[in-house]
């Protein structure tokens, strides 16, 4: 290729001017292509609401609280929370350099150490992961549209006939789930970040006005916080911590090798790094807080555990029974 057929800009990136002389290859297509300069736009923020939308959620709650599970305090657990995702911040920020500086996707970026051939199946198997993670995530939110609707139309919903041991009520709203996440991706990753920047807030707000509700049912923190840890710090924590350590990497290792997917779009090197040392520790931590302090669940008569916030719904007289006893105690 001619040295014309790239431009680099003042501030790093690299852009393909010209790909005519690749255009016919059976190795390229749109979506593998490098992403011109002037579709570059993606700012600070945009990276921290994408962090926002994919940090709070379902299972990000459950990963939390059930460290407290585990017989951690909430310090601990905390802890192993930022952590975990601090170390998993150096390589996403790495593999996010090439995104950015050439407008590459995951699968383009991983030919320069796996081949040309060899990078198909790193792409594959990052697919497969991507594939059952789109499937925890959409059955969870199904889960909670199912709460949701089963405390506005009553038992006839929730207790309706079981298929595969769910009730089918239950697999019609997975499959509205599906559907609706379908549409927004099918319209490209533009759609993507408009949708998330203006809906992450809102799910932030709406675990905010979670912990207000429970707070004010439990007429405190409960016994989360003033609590001494079970496992102590000596060994008993130190063979908890580790594993549990892992588990906090892991849960976002696999998005640390395809991150180029978005930051391809970065408006530059700054704004995607900045965006992401803002949005991942950040968001995480604040849903830890969240989740351990409303794992403690005091109710009328009886006091549990739960890891999953859906499960707090069918505590409630109705699905805006929070937001409701949240008004009323602000005011």
């Amino acid at each position: 290729m001619s040295g014309s057929a790239q431009v680099t800009q003042p501030d790093g990136r690299v852009e393909l001017v010209d790909s005519s002389a690749i255009a016919g290859s059976r190795f390229y297509n749109p979506e593998l292509a490098p992403v011109p300069v002037d579709r570059r736009h993606w700012t600070t923020y945009n990276y921290f609401a994408l962090w926002m939308g994919m940090a709070h959620n379902i299972p990000s709650y459950t990963l939390a609280s059930s460290l407290i599970i585990l017989g951690m305090d909430w310090v601990q657990a905390f802890l192993t929370i930022t952590l975990g995702n601090l170390i998993v911040l150096v390589p996403m920020l790495f593999n996010s350099h090439a995104g950015t500086k050439y407008g590459i996707p995951f699968p383009v970026f991983a030919r320069a150490f796996y081949g040309v051939r060899g990078a198909n199946l790193a792409a594959l198997l990052r697919a497969f992961i991507a594939c059952a993670w789109f499937g925890i995530q959409t059955w969870v939110g199904g889960e909670a549209l199912f709460v949701i609707i089963g405390k506005l139309t009553g038992d006839g919903w929730s207790q309706a006939g079981t298929i595969g041991g769910e009730p089918w009520t239950l697999w019609l709203c997975f499959a509205v789930f599906w559907v609706v996440q379908m549409l927004i991706i099918w319209r490209g990753m533009e759609a993507i970040r408009r949708f998330e920047n203006w809906t992450a807030p809102l799910v932030s707000v709406g675990f905010l006005i979670l912990l207000v509700y429970v707070v004010v049912k439990a007429g405190g923190f409960g016994p989360i916080l003033s609590e001494p840890s079970k496992l102590g710090w000596g060994s008993d924590f130190w063979a908890t911590f580790f594993p549990s350590l892992m588990a906090m990497i892991a849960f976002w290792s696999t998005l640390s090798l395809n991150m180029p997917d978005f930051t391809r779009f970065g408006g530059s090197q700054r704004k995607q790094v900045t965006g992401q040392i803002l949005g991942l520790p950040t968001t995480m931590s604040f849903i830890a807080i969240v989740a351990i302090l409303t794992a403690s669940v005091r109710t009328c008569s009886t006091a549990r555990l739960t890891t999953n916030a859906s499960a707090l719904l069918t505590t409630t007289a109705t699905p805006w029974a929070p937001f409701r006893n949240t008004a009323e105690r602000c005011w």
